[in-house]
């Protein structure tokens, strides 16, 4: 218990440096700001014409200008086609803007796409900034379908390059709101090597069926919130892999999807950690899994200190909880307060007494110490209850 009040004063320490910074943010004057619109830089925005150009050309303005604010704009009523770009620091402002008021579509088809030396591993990219502001209400479209229909026996190259949606790396003091996301190749949306991360209302979506499409996935990053989002796609709606603690997610719609997961870890026996997450007031609807940690049997890993707290929904695949830890190295601390995750098809069909019946156990739990408070649907006997 003293490592969960310890764990929960310093989530408190986070909250408020976080509204810190949203009230110095809103009220610092920017006297000394300065507009780069992609449209002074040659962009067209017809949907067809390749605007890639344009847009570094109005990025090297937008960081190179020396001032409180510079704003990148990327006006509304517009559709501007981009291949894979990266937009990189550091930058001589102290705040970087991006105003995405149009929509960004990626190229259409696999081969359509220019990459350096063959390997699309991302679409757009933004690294080495501190203090940088991405706002919608824009779309960015990665047109994935092209690529998730490949038949990946005849073209396996391309099915294992398909590019990220949105990569932030190498970078801190990053804040991301009222986008949409959809349909990346890959992972949605990427938040690696990073701190002090705040992602808030956003829209991912990507088929249901689409693979690897996670919605965001968080990787050697710390201090990372990701709170008020919609997100649906083919594969895990958050994922955290190695290396990142501090991690905050709240207020998350997900479905379908695969649910909120931890790993997989140790696969390759290098050592992987994953500390200090608090997952809370998430909704889950129809997801294929619900609450997950995956760990391969390796002695290289550490994750500890996990918290769910009000986790509710529905799950159309068990089990609906699935904690799975190394032997060697058991996951420890892991806290679970009012969880109900539940299949409202198969308990119609247990009322109505029809013969078909799923004998997967409503949760897996193994190799895992930590506690459990409230109501547990479903519960986990591995977990210390403290329900009085």
């Amino acid at each position: 218990m003293a490592h969960l009040v310890k764990f929960l004063t310093f989530l408190l320490s986070l909250t408020l440096f976080h509204t810190f910074q949203l009230v110095q943010s809103q009220f610092s004057p920017h006297h000394d700001s300065r507009s780069f619109n992609v449209l002074n830089y040659g962009a067209v925005g017809d949907g067809f014409s390749d605007d890639s150009k344009a847009f570094n050309d109005a990025w090297e303005d937008t960081c190179n200008y020396i001032g409180s604010q510079s704003t990148m704009e990327i006006p509304q009523g517009r559709t501007f086609l981009l291949q894979p770009v990266e937009f990189h620091g550091p930058c001589k402002s102290k705040k970087i803007l991006l105003s995405i008021n149009g929509n960004l579509i990626a190229p259409e088809a696999p081969y359509q796409w220019k990459c350096k030396e063959d390997h699309c591993h991302k679409w757009i990219e933004f690294a080495h900034i501190n203090g940088l502001y991405i706002d919608g209400p824009g779309t960015l479209d990665g047109q994935g379908p092209s690529w998730w229909s490949l038949n990946c026996k005849k073209y396996k190259n391309a099915c294992l390059k398909r590019p990220r949606g949105v990569v932030i790396s190498h970078s801190s003091n990053v804040h991301i709101s009222n986008i949409m996301v959809k349909d990346s190749p890959n992972f949605q949306m990427s938040l690696e090597d990073s701190k002090w991360v705040f992602v808030k209302k956003l829209t991912i979506t990507a088929d249901g069926d689409s693979p690897n499409t996670d919605g965001i996935h968080i990787q050697r990053s710390q201090n990372v919130f990701v709170y008020n989002s919609n997100i649906r796609t083919g594969d895990d709606c958050i994922s955290i892999g190695d290396g990142s603690k501090y991690v905050n997610i709240s207020r998350i719609s997900c479905g379908p999807g695969h649910g909120i997961s931890i790993g997989s870890l140790g696969r390759y026996g290098t050592k992987e950690t994953v500390e200090n997450v608090v997952v809370r007031d998430c909704t889950f609807r129809e997801t294929t899994n619900g609450v997950r940690i995956k760990t391969w049997q390796t002695d290289a890993l550490e994750i500890k200190n996990v918290m769910y707290n009000h986790i509710h929904g529905t799950s159309i695949k068990k089990p609906f909880v699935q904690l799975l830890c190394s032997k060697s190295v058991p996951c420890k601390e892991i806290f679970m307060n009012d969880i109900n995750i539940h299949d409202e098809e198969e308990e119609m069909r247990n009322r109505k007494s029809l013969s078909h019946h799923d004998h997967h156990p409503l949760a897996e739990c193994i190799n895992v110490t930590g506690e459990s408070n409230g109501v547990m649907k479903p519960k986990l006997a591995c977990l210390e209850s403290r329900r009085h």
